[in-house]
């Protein structure tokens, strides 16, 4: 298998985090999809990243699409329930996750464009959602060590890795002062080698 993604990208390293957790081997292919011909588009009719090529040939794309297909490649550390409300549970937090690096990325891309063009409306109504996004998750997790259970899900990684991107690109989003209980959970995070491993190169 191969995973066409960039180091930087919050959904590749939820990927690359459950490939760590679940000890699967994958060739990484990094690809810009800024540049002027992105890997991607070959694989992915959206040029998103990630895309995970199977050895068949066959492309997955939407790294909720590749981590639900990895994590049944190998009973090892499952990560996703197989059904019922567990499950949806889970996959709830991981939509969370996910929601906030949305909303991230969303405030990234508008301040790349000129400023004359940029929308401040817009900005404020991302920042609204990473602010209640945030509130959320420090507050249904509280001071429990996973964010559901008692092992480490697919929702415990996609919030880790959200939030560790904006701190990346957007440091003036000050969550850890603002959410004390988020920030403890989210050290103890870091100290798993499948965080360490995956953080993007300096």
């Amino acid at each position: 298998m191969k995973l066409v993604a960039s180091y930087t990208s919050p959904y590749a390293r939820k990927v690359r985090m459950v490939m760590a957790e679940k000890r699967i081997e994958c060739e990484f292919v990094e690809d810009n999809i800024w540049s002027a011909d992105p890997i991607a588009a070959q694989y992915n009719p959206l040029t998103k990243i990630p895309v995970l090529l199977l050895d068949d040939g066959t492309s997955l794309y939407d790294s909720r699409v590749i981590a639900e297909f990895l994590d049944g490649v190998t009973p090892v550390s499952r990560l996703i329930p197989e059904s019922g409300r567990e499950r949806a549970l889970v996959k709830r937090w991981e939509a969370l996750g996910d929601g906030l690096a949305d909303a991230g990325v969303a405030v990234f891309l508008e301040r790349k464009r000129a400023e004359a063009k940029q929308s401040e409306d817009w900005i404020a109504r991302q920042r609204d959602k990473l602010e209640s996004g945030i509130v959320t998750a420090a507050r249904e997790l509280a001071d429990r060590k996973f964010c559901h259970g008692e092992n480490l899900t697919l929702g415990d990684i996609s919030l880790a890795c959200s939030l560790a991107w904006l701190e990346f690109r957007l440091p003036e989003i000050r969550w850890r002062t603002a959410q004390p209980a988020l920030a403890a959970w989210m050290e103890r995070m870091e100290t798993r080698p499948s965080f360490i491993e995956t953080a993007p190169p300096k």
